[in-house]
């Protein structure tokens, strides 16, 4: 009983929300540090 191996080769996508999916780890904390630097720095001029 030989089983036939059908292995579908799907193509890479070109989706662009797909290639930004690996980066979100790395981009969220981030923008919140720089936000937070932002922030502190505004509140240190205003003072």
């Amino acid at each position: 009983m030989a089983h036939a191996q059908t292995h579908e080769s799907t193509p890479p996508s070109d989706d662009p929300a797909e290639s930004i999916v690996g980066v979100i780890p790395w981009l969220i904390p981030l923008a919140g540090a720089i936000l937070m630097f932002l922030l502190a720095f505004i509140a240190v001029v205003m003072a």
